[in-house]
């Protein structure tokens, strides 16, 4: 079989060409099993040089609205106010840990993604002139 592992980006992309050919294989042949061992080494290469960042809380709801076809009032027993919500969503204030207890519980949302703290914004008040 002769597969090394994966240590640099010339190994990666290498291994990236040998998958594209084996990519139809039969499972439990000599090129299935190269394509199931390759595709295992760029996995791992792949998290440990492209890691993927979770979404931050307000992704996470945001998320959680839309594929589940939940309103902001939905939001409400969870979070609070119509206001907090509108807060939260629009980044202008982190969950509480009552809010991520109760949002987890609730909804299921893994606790890891409303435990990150979400990056505040701004507020912009209009003046009057």
């Amino acid at each position: 079989m002769n597969i090394s592992p994966i240590k640099t980006d010339r190994d990666y992309r290498a291994a990236l060409k040998d998958v594209e050919r084996l990519f139809d294989a039969k499972r439990n042949t000599a090129n299935g099993d190269r394509l199931e061992v390759l595709t295992t080494l760029i996995q791992a290469y792949e998290e440990a040089h492209f890691p993927v960042d979770l979404p931050d809380a307000a992704e996470a709801l945001h998320y959680l609205m839309e594929s589940r076809g939940l309103s902001r009032k939905d939001l409400e027993k969870c979070i609070g106010t119509r206001a907090r919500v509108s807060e939260i969503l629009n980044r202008r204030r982190n969950l509480t840990l009552s809010m991520i207890r109760k949002l987890h519980g609730q909804f299921h949302i893994p606790a890891e993604l409303l435990i990150k703290r979400t990056k505040l914004v701004a507020h912009k008040h209009h003046e009057k002139r």
